[in-house]
C-alpha cells in the first residue's frame, strides 16, 4: 500500500487507518461504532465473514479478459467506491506496473478494504467519497432485519428511511484530486457509489475531458432518485464527450451489449471512441 503524496491533504494517508490508536473505524457518528469491539455479536460474526470473503476471494475475474484493451499494464485506474477491495485487487492484478486509488469513505468498509490489499503495494487507499465539492456528508450504513450491517448498500443520505449507522464522511472531487497529485494519466474509472454518481460527474470533468478515461459505472434508477438525480442525466453527461456505451451483466459472465442509453439498472461501460476499436477486438479475441 501506498500513500498518496505531500501535494493532498494529509487525511490521504494510508496512515489515518492503519495506525493501532486509530481503531478499527475511523469516523465517529451518533450510531457508529468506534471499533469492531462496538458491534453487535451478530455484526461481529458478519464483519469476519465479510472479511474472509475480501480476502480470501477474488470475485469479478471475468472482466479482466474484457478490460484487457483498456488497463494497461502502467495504467493508473481510479476505483470510486472501493468498498471490500474486490475491483481493486482486480485491477492492481491488471495494471502490476501502474497505480489503482481506491477511494472509499465508509469506516466500516475502510476495515475490510485495508486487509484486502494489504500486500498489493500498487493500491493506495484514498479514504474520501468523490463528489462535486469538498465538504462532508452523512453516510448511511443499513441495518438488515437479521441486525447484520448491509455495507454494500452504505449510502450518502441525511435522513435514514431504514435502520441504520450513520457517520460523517470527507468528500473531494476528482478534478481536485487529480491536481493535487499531479496525476499525468488516468487510464479507467470504475465508479459504485449507490446513488451519487451524478455529484461525482459533476466534479470531475475536468479531469474526463483530459484524459478520456473508460468508465465502467453502476447506474440504478432508484438509488440515483434517492439522491435527487435520474438515469438520463447521466448519460448526458458522459455520451456527449465522445463516448459509446455497453451493458453489462456480472451474471452473465460479463458479456457487453451495446446500447443507446439507459436500459434499466446495470452496469454500464462507457468507451471513448478513439478506444473502441481495440475494446471491440478485445472482446472477440478468444479467451
Amino acid at each position: 500500500m501506498q500513500e498518496a503524496s505531500s501535494g493532498f491533504p494529509p487525511i490521504c494517508s494510508i496512515r489515518l487507518f492503519s495506525s493501532p490508536e486509530s481503531g478499527m473505524f475511523q469516523e465517529e457518528g451518533e450510531n457508529m461504532p468506534k471499533s469492531i469491539m462496538d458491534l453487535t455479536i451478530r455484526q461481529r460474526m458478519t464483519w469476519a465473514a465479510h472479511l474472509f470473503k475480501a480476502v480470501a476471494y477474488q470475485y469479478h475475474r471475468p472482466l479482466a479478459r474484457s478490460l484487457r484493451s483498456l488497463i494497461p499494464r502502467d495504467g493508473v485506474v481510479v476505483d470510486v467506491g472501493a468498498h471490500a477491495g474486490q475491483f481493486a485487487k482486480l485491477f492492481a492484478g491488471m495494471a502490476p506496473a501502474g497505480r489503482v486509488y481506491a477511494f472509499e469513505p465508509g469506516a466500516y468498509a475502510l476495515s475490510i478494504l485495508k486487509h484486502s490489499i494489504r500486500w498489493r503495494s500498487n493500491v493506495t487507499v484514498v479514504p474520501f467519497g468523490l463528489s462535486d465539492a469538498e465538504g462532508t456528508e452523512v453516510l448511511q450504513l443499513p441495518i438488515k432485519a437479521s441486525g447484520s450491517l448491509s455495507f454494500g448498500l452504505a449510502h450518502i443520505s441525511a435522513d435514514a428511511t431504514e435502520p441504520a449507522k450513520s457517520h460523517r464522511i470527507r468528500l473531494t472531487t476528482l478534478d481536485r484530486f487529480a491536481e493535487n497529485e499531479r496525476l499525468k494519466q488516468l487510464d479507467f474509472i470504475k465508479v459504485d457509489i449507490e446513488g451519487w454518481e451524478a455529484h461525482f460527474l459533476s466534479g470531475a470533468s475536468k479531469t474526463l475531458s483530459r484524459f478520456r478515461p473508460p468508465i465502467l459505472m453502476e447506474v440504478r434508477g432508484d438509488a440515483l432518485a434517492r439522491a435527487g438525480a435520474e438515469p438520463g442525466w447521466i448519460f448526458d453527461s458522459i455520451l456527449p464527450l465522445g463516448y459509446s456505451v455497453f451493458r453489462t451483466d456480472e451474471k452473465a459472465g460479463y458479456s457487453f451489449d451495446d446500447v443507446d442509453g439507459y436500459v434499466g439498472n446495470a452496469d454500464y461501460l462507457f468507451v471513448p471512441s478513439e478506444k473502441l476499436a481495440a475494446f471491440r477486438n478485445g472482446l472477440a479475441e478468444p479467451v
